[in-house]
């Protein structure tokens, strides 16, 4: 983990890392874990600033590296390792695990290269691809480990192989990572909630449970302060009072945690109130008090109203508020926090995702730190609005070689259209494309006359122009440039010759396209006999020969469409540009071209209309103009200098030693210190090639020219540079690094020490024009010749500095050069290449020329980055102009270089005296500037509080709370108690041993309430109660002799994807994706739904294989690319790799193959077989007669319900029953005891899964989040080849066979649901859906109950059901106020949408809504709850149904002999392979 940390700094940091602990767990014998745990935190810092070490204690104490090292495993047992062995070699599959001797050699491999994940770590040797790749397989700082080391790095260095490491702990000795490769290891980033639940229905089992003997902990709770006594410090002063204290102490919390309700009086100012209390109290212990309030509010809420809240403090927030809400759109009772002005979501974002920010940020803190820049320059310079690499570059279309063949602002044709911009701003309806008379929108189509593709877009162009759609079309024709050809030999210049005769005697230039070309057929090319033809019908008057042969008066700039596209450095012809824009190749077929255009018409007016509206476009301006101006428009496009994947060089270091005349001191220097001596030795040099200096002497722009100048390459692009200086913008400067091909000598280097000479000892003009001089070809050849340079120099040089010291320079700093070249810039000998402010261009293909035109744009590119505005912020500082130039090339490669996030934000207040809470940094340190906007009475602050007060033990903040209190609250802010799990650092006990790890404890809990605990975890785990004896959902402590402990467990990480196909656009409705291992292809699998193309899959660390399933998803589907995996984006097979506990989101998009274009999924032929029963190996099987049952339970009681539910299911059918249980809610007795009830009543089951998507709205009750897995996910919760299942409420009682239900004819509809009864007159008064907005919506409808419902899943995914339901939920549920009662609302509001078959009324009686007459006839009972009587659920069961009692006593009696038997759970679930828990 330690090496995983470092090795994010950079691959030749983790090596040095690797070579500083490879022998380090001899120590482990004879130390502590805590002592071997300092020794190598202590080795991590030789590597680490003090807070890159903070970070790393904090990485380890969060586990975040566990992922990692858990992956490498994985692939490691894939492979599989050979027996007992603790290191191991694989070189091409092949496995080697006896010592290498030092005079090994690795034998010819013939077999394939295995595959590198990007997170493999590879040795820093030379880079060949034709040498065996060796992957060793060990614990890092074991002997083994070091063996191989040895060897496989010396053999890397000198080129024989590519060495590759991967972590590998032999599981045979588990003891060798104490806290890292535990059986369970305890994780934190999560948090625990203890809701307060309603006791208005009794719904808690009476079966006693057996206390566990678990002790905890009670130091904290005795150190902590009750009414002002400190108990743990009167018991050590008074002993023999312990009994007597702990009395006192319990009698004063019951006291003090009142948990009488509150008046609405009372609760209105709580908010007030708490904040109140906190900024009371003294700033260091403000943090804790928030925490404490926020996260145990129930039993703290009375004492909160007897806390006064002065009047100043009230102004100041409501003053704070009114400003936030103006300002960043902050309003009363938000939760926010900002780091560095970067907003961090709470919802969204977690503590690996944090401490992820707070690297990413530490970076650049530490990087301006280092340059010098502190206090309140810091600040502005992170806050600048560094622009993001853009990816739709547009070129300057104002060109007088563009041929426009129409003017919208100027032409007569358009002459009755509006003319003023805020016409834009006019309603209409939509995709109506508004004519307004301006150059809106502008075509350049860039065609060579004889291409065959020209014909149709030339018509396409014609199309545009004749339905008056408001585009300006412009051609800029491609042709031959060679003087000797003429229209008679080539088509192309007769046709350009023949077009210049039309416009200038006829100005016939619109109509000239369309006559020529409707001469020509698609898929033809243009030809001399027809221009020859077209000329001689058309004007049989004219000259042909003095038209388009030799002598043509009509070839003026027949050379400058040709210049242009090659200054331009567009892609190949044809090609268009919209706005400047370059289309894709792909987006220039003429069949899609139209459409393509007209879409950008449509979304360019957006950004028009939004230029209208902020006062950005007037009347007054010039459409093209204000095109023409923006950000992202350039001279020239060169995807060298305009491409997304850029590197950088790091300027932030400060070497010990700037010598680069002793190469040996040099190439013991790292890659950070190497680029700060070339920077400081260079500073002479760049002070001196400042030939255009701005009015303030500094400079914005900093360009290095790295090459061989020996060589014409490497002098054509010095000189270019230079003249690119000649018309500059002010303020940029070049220096010049010499990479020789060959090892440098005096002889070899004579250009060069020329060069650098001057720089050193003259005047700018005379160094311009000297170096300029040297450079041409002719100065080249009188040096080969053997002229000494002195006879090269020219008047107004300084000779006598010169010579001196051109005759004393010696070769060893151009040998330090040459290797910073080599190990930093990663250039081959004599290789070419630019660093404009740190940015590394190259290197460049020896014919690739980078011309004057190219400087051009990268200056353009580089000072509307972010250099301008750094060079202003700096500018402030006061500083000379030569360090200041230094400064912004520096701070401007830190800034560009850093990952490109979102906007920061400046957050301040108007006043900060009463509500805000200040904590000061350390002064002289690195500081994070953390603002918090928190109401302290939500769950953000429940959140917050531990994050700060951790997030303030970790690194140096500079910290402000604001209390964003609510006024007026009408009920109680919070119904829970809440920890947040999460540690600074591993902590110890006193033995020296590690910690168990953090956990979540909740003491000094009122006993009154009744609790249900949920987890609140990242979104990517999926967690699951593996250890209680306690009901999790019904928590009485009044009823708990010693403590409620439950253990949960991490069970998988969740892999997640969006998938559409490329030829609609759609996602492919269930398609099913596998995902396994190499050696074990099907080890889960999903479908996917149509909402978003969404997905999911269970998957752990290691590296995964998805792919289609086998079957029809394989049969009529081919991935054809994807993005977020690891491996390349068009191969079929998609490798992802899960190293981390971050959330893993990949993109796939398929396509169905040529012979399967009609065929689909989900059509009858193929329902009937499914997916599932379709795989190939297990051929043609006649499906098994089974009943399919579904149902969800939480709590103990309802599991008992469930259980028998379950018998009475079975005492009524013959058939095959399989029951489905969703998994996430079953407490760890259940699923302890589902086998042995299997196994004894003859039933399958199956466990099956799925996290709620992220991007549905979430529920927070636990009740309703059941609910809604009720109803939401049927489409993808069960295998294709289950064609209906039956969903049974677990409080039912079951009376006939369900067989009948389930093959009954549901007349079209995807599922049918009982009606509510009417029979029982008394409940009148509480039949809500007879009034207000169910009569109404519902008509003469019925409301139906979801207690019992059947499920037509072909038809339900045939209609897209599920996805309806999804959309209907995401729509309403905003409001907390509709779907009241979700699993059941959701699905009669879809009524008109989604038909409901009403099923007959005897398939469902409940007492509350029938009447005892009815009862005869039912087929199924539910214990609904009686909102008149409210009468607990033990107690109606139990008089309702006689045969309950029964089935209990039976039920009851078979746990008991499996509970004295004591047998391990059996895991006798029969999984259909499927969206389910592996058994």
């Amino acid at each position: 983990m330690y090496s995983e940390f470092i090795g994010e700094d950079g691959n030749e940091k983790f090596w040095q890392f690797i070579d500083t602990v490879k022998e380090l767990t001899v120590y482990k014998q004879g130390e502590s874990v805590r002592s071997y745990y300092n020794l190598v935190i202590k080795k991590a810092g030789q590597f680490l600033t003090d807070l890159k070490v903070n970070l790393l204690k904090f990485a380890l104490a969060l586990r975040s590296y566990s992922p990692a090292v858990h992956a490498s495993q994985q692939i490691a047992g894939d492979e599989p390792p050979p027996e007992a062995c603790p290191a191991f070699v694989s070189i091409h599959g092949q496995h080697i695990k006896l010592l290498f001797l030092n005079v090994f050699m690795f034998p010819t491999v013939c077999r394939p290269k295995p595959y590198l994940y990007k997170n493999d770590h590879t040795y820093p040797g030379i880079n060949k691809t034709d040498v065996p790749v060796v992957i060793l397989y060990a614990e890092i700082g074991t002997k083994k480990f070091a063996s191989f080391h040895k060897i496989l790095s010396e053999r890397a260095q000198e080129g024989t192989l590519v060495y590759v490491l991967r972590h590998f702990v032999a599981v045979s000795n588990p003891k060798l990572k104490p806290f890292l490769f535990h059986l369970f290891m305890l994780l934190s980033g999560y948090g625990v909630e203890l809701a307060i639940k309603s006791t208005e229905y009794k719904a808690v089992d009476d079966t006693k449970v057996k206390d566990t003997k678990t002790t905890i902990n009670t130091e904290d709770e005795d150190n902590s302060e009750v009414q002002g006594f400190f108990f743990g410090t009167l018991k050590k002063s008074h002993p023999d009072l312990e009994e007597q204290l702990a009395e006192l102490r319990k009698h004063l919390l019951e006291s003090t945690n009142d948990m009488a309700p509150l008046k609405v009086w009372e609760m209105q100012d709580l908010s007030f109130q708490a904040a109140s209390r906190i900024m009371s109290v003294p700033k260091f212990d403000a943090l804790k008090l928030m925490q404490d309030v926020s996260q145990n509010f129930p039993s703290k809420a009375r004492s909160l109203t007897r806390v006064a809240v002065k009047q100043e403090m009230r102004k100041e927030i409501e003053e704070n508020q009114k400003h936030l809400s103006e300002t960043i759109g902050v309003h009363p009772g938000d939760g926010e926090l900002f780091i560095n002005g970067l907003h961090i979501d709470l919802d969204t974002h977690n503590p690996f995702s944090i401490l992820d920010i707070l690297r990413g940020e530490g970076r650049v803190l530490e990087g301006l730190h280092n340059l010098g820049i502190k206090g309140e320059h810091q600040g502005k310079l992170l806050r600048l609005p560094v622009n993001a690499v853009d990816d739709s570059y547009a070129l300057d279309i104002r060109h007088p070689t563009i041929m426009w063949i129409n003017d919208i602002e100027n032409d007569p044709v358009y002459r009755s259209w509006p003319t003023g911009v805020q016409e834009l701003l006019r309603a209409t309806f939509p995709g109506v494309i508004r004519q307004i008379r301006r150059n809106f929108f502008n075509l350049v189509l860039f065609l060579d006359p004889v291409q065959e593709e020209s014909v149709e877009l030339v018509k396409l162009a014609e199309l545009f122009y004749k339905h008056k759609i408001p585009l300006r079309i412009g051609f800029v024709f491609v042709v031959n440039t060679k003087d000797e050809i003429d229209g008679f030999s080539d088509a192309g210049v007769g046709f350009y010759r023949l077009l210049n005769y039309i416009a200038d005697e006829y100005d016939l230039s619109q109509a000239l396209m369309s006559i020529l070309y409707n001469k020509v057929d698609v898929g033809d090319t243009l030809s001399v006999d027809t221009l020859s033809a077209y000329l001689k019908k058309k004007f049989p008057k004219a000259n042909a020969e003095r038209i388009i042969g030799k002598e043509s008066e009509y070839d003026d700039k027949r050379k400058d469409g040709a210049l242009f596209y090659k200054k331009s450095g567009l892609g190949a012809l044809p090609l268009a540009l919209f706005n400047g824009v370059p289309l894709s190749q792909d987006e220039m077929d003429p069949e899609e071209l139209e459409t393509i255009i007209l879409q950008r018409i449509m979304d360019t007016t957006t950004a028009f209309q939004r230029a209208v509206f902020m006062g950005q476009l007037t009347e007054g301006s010039d459409v093209v103009d204000y095109l023409m101006e923006q950000a992202n428009v350039v001279p020239r496009m060169n995807p060298l200098i305009l491409g997304t994947d850029r590197k950088y060089l790091d300027f932030t270091a400060a070497p010990v030693v700037d010598d680069w005349e002793d190469t040996t001191m040099f190439s013991f220097l790292d890659s950070r210190d190497k680029t700060a001596v070339m920077a400081k030795r260079m500073n002479v040099l760049k002070s001196f090639c400042s030939f255009i200096v701005d009015e303030d002497g500094m400079s914005t722009l900093t360009i290095w020219i790295v090459g061989d100048f020996e060589r014409a390459s490497g002098r054509k692009l010095l000189l270019n540079a230079l003249k690119h200086l000649q018309k500059a913008s002010p303020g940029v400067r070049v220096g010049v690094i010499n990479n020789p091909s060959g090892k440098p000598s005096e002889d070899n280097t004579v250009l060069y020490r020329a060069i650098w000479a001057s720089f050193l000892t003259q005047k700018n003009k005379a160094t311009a024009d000297f170096v300029q001089k040297l450079l041409k070809e002719e100065s080249s050849q009188l040096l080969q010749q053997g002229t000494k340079i002195k006879e090269l120099l020219m008047q107004g040089m300084n000779v006598d500095a010169f010579e001196k010291k051109f005759n004393t320079l010696e070769v060893d700093f151009i040998h330090s050069q040459q290797l910073f070249c080599r190990d930093i810039l990663k250039l081959g000998p004599g290789e070419r290449a630019v660093i404009s402010n740190g940015r590394i261009l190259g290197p460049f293909e020896e014919q690739e020329d980078f011309t004057v035109e190219d400087f051009h744009l990268l200056e353009k590119i580089t000072l509307s980055g972010s250099a301008e505005k750094v060079k202003a912020t700096v500018k402030q500082m006061g500083m000379k102009p030569k360090q200041a130039s230094d400064l912004v090339m520096k701070v401007d490669a830190l800034l560009t270089a850093a990952p490109k996030g979102e906007v920061r934000r400046d957050v301040h207040f108007s006043k900060d005296s009463h509500s805000v809470l200040h904590l000061s940094p350390r002064e002289n340190e690195v500081f994070y500037d953390v603002v918090a906007i928190v109401d302290p009475l939500t769950r953000e602050a429940q959140k917050m509080s531990s994050l700060l007060i951790v997030l303030s033990q970790v690194v140096n903040v500079k910290l402000q709370v604001f209390m964003n209190c609510r006024a007026k609250l009408s009920e109680m802010p919070l119904k829970s108690f809440y920890r947040f799990v999460l540690e600074s650092d591993v902590t110890f006990l006193a033995n020296d041993t590690v910690s168990p790890g953090p956990a979540a404890r909740f003491m000094e809990l009122p006993e009154s309430p009744l609790l249900t605990l949920n987890m609140i975890t990242p979104e990517s785990w999926m967690v699951q109660a593996v250890s209680s004896p306690h009901d999790l959902d019904n928590i009485h402590l009044q009823e708990v002799n010693r403590i409620v402990m439950a253990e949960y467990e991490l069970e998988h990480l969740l892999l997640e994807g969006h998938c559409f196909d490329l030829s609609t656009g759609q996602p492919p409705r269930g398609l099913q994706f596998t995902l396994g291992m190499s050696r074990d292809p099907l080890m889960y699998d999903t479908i996917v739904m149509a909402n978003l193309g969404y997905f999911q899959l269970k998957a752990n660390p290691g590296a995964w294989i998805l792919r289609l399933r086998v079957g029809r998803s394989e049969d009529i589907y081919q991935v054809l690319t994807h993005d977020g995996t690891d491996s390349p984006a068009d191969t079929g097979d998609v490798r992802v790799v899960l190293n981390s506990f971050h959330s893993k989101i990949i993109k796939v998009r398929v396509q169905k193959k040529a012979d399967k274009i009609n065929e689909d999924l989900l059509s009858e032929t193929s329902e009937s077989k499914g997916i599932w029963d379709s795989i190939k190996d297990d051929g043609e099987k006649k499906k098994e007669d089974v009943l399919n049952i579904f149902s969800v339970a939480s709590g103990h009681l309802y599991e008992r319900f469930l259980r028998i539910m379950m018998l009475s299911v079975l005492r009524h059918t013959k058939t095959p029953v399989k029951f489905w249980f969703l998994k996430n809610y079953l407490s760890p007795s259940f699923k302890e005891t589902i086998s042995h009830m299997a196994e004894s009543y003859g039933f399958q089951y199956e466990l099956v899964q799925y996290k709620w998507p992220r991007w549905l709205h979430q529920q927070t009750e636990k009740q309703r989040i059941i609910w809604g897995y009720k109803i939401l996910f049927l489409d993808v919760l069960f295998p294709l080849a289950v064609d209906k299942i039956i969903f049974v409420d677990a409080d039912q009682i079951v009376r006939a066979d369900l067989k009948e239900l389930r093959d009954l004819d549901l007349e079209g509809a995807p599922y049918g649901y009982t009606p509510f009864c009417d029979s029982r007159r008394e409940m009148e008064g509480y039949r809500f859906w007879k009034t207000g907005y169910w009569a109404s919506h519902l008509g003469h409808r019925k409301y139906h109950i979801s207690a019992l419902y059947v499920v037509d899943l072909k038809k339900f995914r045939k209609i897209a059901a599920g996805d309806r339901l999804r959309g209907q939920y995401q729509a309403l549920s905003q409001d907390p106020n509709s779907l009241s009662n979700l699993d059941q609302d959701l699905p009669n509001n879809m009524i008109h949408q989604v038909a409901i078959k009403s099923l007959p009324q005897e398939w469902l009686w409940c007492e509350t809504w029938c009447d005892d007459v009815s009862k005869v006839t039912a087929k199924t009972i539910d214990l609904c709850n009686n909102p008149k009587t409210k009468e607990p659920k033990l107690m109606a069961a139990a008089r309702i149904v006689p045969e309950w009692a029964e089935y209990d006593k039976e039920l009851k009696d078979l746990l008991r002999l499996v509970e004295e038997k004591g047998e391990p759970p059996k895991e006798k679930q029969t999984p259909t392979p499927s969206q389910s828990e592996q058994g």
